[in-house]
């Protein structure tokens, strides 16, 4: 109900002058002043436009009081309306248009004072009395609209300035992945490009050569087959290299690591301090090569997280789960869960998202509603891969 009144301001803006203008109607009637009542509605109307229109629904409340007090009927209840529509100018509009509002209401007040109760008692009686009866409630009126009116501007810079800095991270984000697929890129076209230019020219002239002489066309296959395998392993190594492990290192003259290397990688990890623990469930597959390396470096990225927002009393759990179609892993740790996602400004994260979207799997990652935080990815299985045991993980067991 709240939220659906807040949907239709003018609904709960024409209740009120509705029953502004009942009390107004009701004191005129018990007075038996009835050519007030249209006054009294007159009065009120303004009330149900007075956050569309707030200077103009003040302008037209205070000539009909101004009417009010020149043909001398008495205040009513209705006259609440004049507060209210200070109190919505003071809120809605700039300061300098409330304060004139505010001090055409004291005038008015004098006014009126002087109007209704003409030396019925004596100066500070009637200072007093107008205080009371006109002045305060006018002056508190605004003092309340201008506080909301600072309030609601406070807000707004806050909302304001979260989504300057939501967009700015977002931005940073494109930036770092675009900045990675362009350092892939040239890593790409200064390993592969030479060796793939070579392979090309050999293979036209193998073709040439190949019915008129057949020595020179397998020489020129023979280049083809070195200059092809001296590519996979510059491809190799640059994959290795292409990302630094956290202490500045380079593994790139490693053979690519992947599942079966996870042992020695959390043997390295256990050996840093951080407790971790390993679970495979399901029948172990084959994963083709980029895949496997994929994996590989989601864990360690993850463990990395743990070491560096985990805290030292963090323990981490490492689960690869085979499932008939895709590899499910999932490492979570019972640590801060609330330090920030991977590298502090995302960029590991990233990393994964982009790594695993190669091989057509998603990347999930966020604090646990427990504690701590979990990072879970899926990479789908080669559909034609047979089926044997992992790779040897010694080390693997429970910490």
């Amino acid at each position: 109900m709240y939220a659906w009144l807040r949907r239709h301001p003018k609904l709960v803006d024409g209740g009120l002058a509705a029953v502004l203008a009942f009390l107004g109607i009701v004191s005129s009637l018990a007075t038996g002043n009835l050519t007030a009542v249209p006054l009294m509605i007159a009065l009120a109307v303004p009330v149900t436009f007075r956050r569309a229109y707030p200077v103009a629904s003040f302008a037209a409340a205070i000539a009909v009081g101004a009417l009010q007090v020149l043909l001398n009927y008495q205040p009513s209840p209705t006259d609440l309306a004049i507060v209210i529509l200070l109190y919505t100018l003071a809120a809605y509009t700039p300061r300098r248009i409330s304060v004139a509002g505010l001090a055409i209401c004291l005038v008015g007040s004098a006014a009126g004072v002087a109007r209704w109760m003409p030396g019925q008692m004596g100066l500070l009686s009637s200072v007093l009395v107008g205080s009371i009866m006109f002045a305060g409630p006018s002056l508190i009126a605004w003092v309340f609209g201008d506080s909301m009116r600072y309030r609601r501007a406070y807000y707004t810079s806050l909302e304001d300035r979260a989504a300057r800095l939501e967009a700015e991270r977002d931005a940073q984000a494109q930036i770092a992945a675009a900045a990675e697929r362009a350092r892939i890129a040239r890593e790409l076209h200064d390993v592969v490009a030479h060796n793939v230019s070579v392979m090309v020219v050999q293979a036209d002239g193998a073709s040439y050569a190949l019915l008129s002489d057949p020595d020179r066309a397998r020489q020129a296959l023979a280049a083809i087959a070195a200059t092809g395998r001296q590519a996979l392993a510059e491809m190799r190594r640059m994959l290795g290299v292409l990302r630094r492990d956290e202490d500045g290192t380079e593994p790139g003259r490693a053979p690519l690591p992947g599942i079966g290397q996870l042992g020695e990688l959390l043997e390295q990890t256990r050996a840093a301090g951080l407790a971790v623990s390993f679970t495979v469930e399901g029948v172990p597959q084959t994963l083709p090569d980029g895949a496997a390396l994929a994996a590989y470096r989601i864990v360690q990225e993850s463990l990395t997280n743990t070491r560096k927002h985990g805290g030292p009393r963090a323990t981490a759990q490492v689960t690869l789960r085979y499932l008939e179609d895709a590899l499910l892993l999932r490492i979570t740790d019972d640590g801060r869960g609330a330090a920030a996602a991977s590298d502090g400004a995302g960029h590991g994260l990233t990393g994964m998202r982009e790594r695993v979207a190669t091989y057509g799997g998603w990347v999930q990652a966020g604090p646990r509603p427990s504690g701590g935080y979990h990072v879970t990815a899926r990479l789908p299985l080669a559909s034609s891969a047979p089926r044997r045991a992992i790779a040897n993980t010694s080390g693997a067991g429970a910490a």
